[in-house]
Order: C-alpha cells, then sequence, then structure tokens
C-alpha cells in the first residue's frame, strides 16, 4: 500500500458522475473513496479538459501527521485523516501533494498533505441549477 500513496496520487468519491469519455481504472481504498490507477492529478486534468469537462484545484492544503509502528498503516491512517478533515462534502476527488515519513526517538510519524479537487462539467464551481418559473430577464434588469 506505501507504494500506491505517493505526491500526485488522486483519489475520487465513489459515486462521481463523469461522461463516458472521461473512464479510469481505480480501485476501492476508504470508505467512500477510490484509488485512481495509472493517474496523477496533471494527467488526469488532461484528461479531463480533452473530455470537455473541468477539473478544479482548490488552494488550501489539508495536512495530517500520524504517529505508528508500521509505515504502511500509518500511511493509511493518515489518509483517512486527510480525507475526514475534507470540508467540503461537494467536493469529489482529492490530489496527494506530499508524503513523508520520518522518526522521531525511535517512533515513526508520518505527513501527508493533500488539496482538493472537483471534476464537473460547468466552468462555474458548484454552478446550482436555475428554478423554473422565474423571469430571470426581469430579475436582471431590476
Amino acid at each position: 500500500m506505501a507504494d500506491k500513496i505517493n505526491t500526485g496520487t488522486i483519489l475520487i468519491k465513489e459515486g462521481t458522475l463523469l461522461p463516458e469519455s472521461l473512464r479510469f481504472e481505480s480501485e476501492p481504498y476508504s470508505n467512500g473513496w477510490r484509488l485512481v490507477k495509472n493517474l496523477n492529478g496533471y494527467e488526469l486534468d488532461q484528461k479531463t479538459t480533452k473530455a470537455g469537462w473541468n477539473f478544479f484545484y482548490m488552494a488550501n492544503e489539508i495536512k495530517a501527521t500520524v504517529f505508528g509502528l508500521d509505515e504502511e498503516k500509518a500511511l493509511r491512517r493518515a489518509v483517512k485523516r486527510v480525507l475526514t478533515n475534507l470540508k467540503s462534502e461537494k467536493l469529489n476527488c482529492l490530489e496527494i501533494t506530499r508524503v513523508g515519513g520520518k522518526r522521531f526517538l525511535g517512533l515513526l510519524y508520518v505527513t501527508v498533505s493533500a488539496h482538493p479537487r472537483h471534476i464537473q462539467e460547468s466552468v462555474v464551481l458548484f454552478r446550482a441549477p436555475r428554478p423554473a418559473g422565474r423571469n430571470w430577464a426581469k430579475l436582471a434588469a431590476a
């Protein structure tokens, strides 16, 4: 597992709607999240753009540090903590930007940093559908 999570790794929420032209391999990783295989953040961005969709990058960094004895288990716990700290339920992707493991007084600690990402068709992030029955031209003129 330790070799699967590294800089550039993308995690995507299960059930995320994607166009047929934007298919890729993934495997279950954590509760409700899948690990994208064979694509890093840059490659997935290129593929998303080619499909006519958008892959948003959020500037806020999420970081988690976990202590443990086993590097693989500590890394998995750190990634789960990052996923838990993801503030918005609307965001459907996460890009791992830094993974580091060190020892302090013989105790291992792993730090994982990530940036929220989001895949959607619209160029406006979280664009809400317009309610039917309103006269939008009249409201804009007011």
